[in-house]
């Protein structure tokens, strides 16, 4: 029996609700999101650019370098008055921590400061890498979550340490694709799957994303989330890099659910071989 073109039409809009982003929501720690993209707030050149940047990407949570939180002077902008945190999730982060102890006591300055329990842990190795000190990231954490935060970590792309992290009672992993601020995109895509397929908890790439492309190719890898800051914060214009980040992450998420083909190493033609007019 065909199909009338009314029922088609009802049948593509239904297909076409059941992908919108907002019908896709993600959680952590029991929090609900629509958007899949989360940014910083650091490198902007000002924080007017840093609001229009947040505002064009559709990003509900932000991260917040509290090292970096204005604190001493009162008359100075403040963050907090561009990008609200009643609009936005805080997400306070250790950037810039290079010790296990200097990351608990900042994560515990900010939750004093502003109650804030979700919360993101890094621990970097020294310059030129800062690639992430797994044993002080691993010490920190268990500090933390005994502490009461719910923590997010970034880590390395190791499937093992991401593993253990999560039994610890990490709320999120948020293994590298790059160097933080290469903008190489995911270099071990391989492993990130690997982290991902033995994750019962969101899986969010953290660092390296460059462009677009590669906020799509993470989330087409099946991740829940990515996280950029440098790649729009130091684009030459950042608003319009925002945009192309919120479409990225939302086509790549789209891609990851709709299954794509399988990869051939030989063609495999898209009309049929049979029946042909001889």
């Amino acid at each position: 029996m065909a199909m009338s073109s009314k029922s088609f039409t009802s049948l593509a809009a239904a297909s076409m609700d059941s992908l919108t982003p907002t019908s896709d929501p993600w959680m952590v720690a029991g929090r609900s999101f629509n958007s899949r993209l989360i940014v910083g707030t650091g490198k902007y050149v000002d924080l007017p650019t840093t609001a229009a940047a947040i505002e064009a990407s559709g990003a509900e949570m932000v991260t917040v370098a509290v090292r970096r939180v204005n604190l001493s002077d009162p008359k100075a902008p403040m963050l907090q008055d561009y990008v609200s945190p009643s609009r936005y999730t805080y997400l306070p982060n250790t950037a810039g921590c290079f010790t296990a102890d200097d990351a608990v006591r900042t994560l515990r300055l900010a939750r004093e400061a502003g109650g804030w329990n979700l919360v993101k842990l890094e621990v970097l190795g020294p310059p030129p890498t800062l690639y992430p000190d797994m044993a002080a990231t691993m010490e920190a954490a268990a500090a933390l979550i005994k502490d009461g935060f719910e923590v997010m970590v970034y880590c390395s792309d190791d499937p093992i340490a991401a593993k253990r992290l999560e039994d610890m009672g990490c709320v999120a992993i948020m293994p590298l694709g790059a160097p933080i601020g290469s903008g190489l995109g995911v270099q071990n895509p391989l492993m990130i799957q690997m982290i991902i397929e033995n994750a019962k908890v969101p899986v969010l790439v953290d660092a390296g994303v460059g462009t677009a492309y590669d906020a799509t190719f993470a989330m087409e890898l099946g991740c829940d989330a990515v996280l950029v800051n440098s790649a729009i914060a130091m684009a030459q214009n950042p608003i319009l890099m925002a945009r192309a980040m919120k479409a990225g992450v939302e086509a790549g998420r789209l891609a990851f659910r709709a299954g794509r083909i399988p990869k051939r190493a030989a063609a495999n033609p898209s009309s049929p071989t049979t029946g042909l007019i001889r």
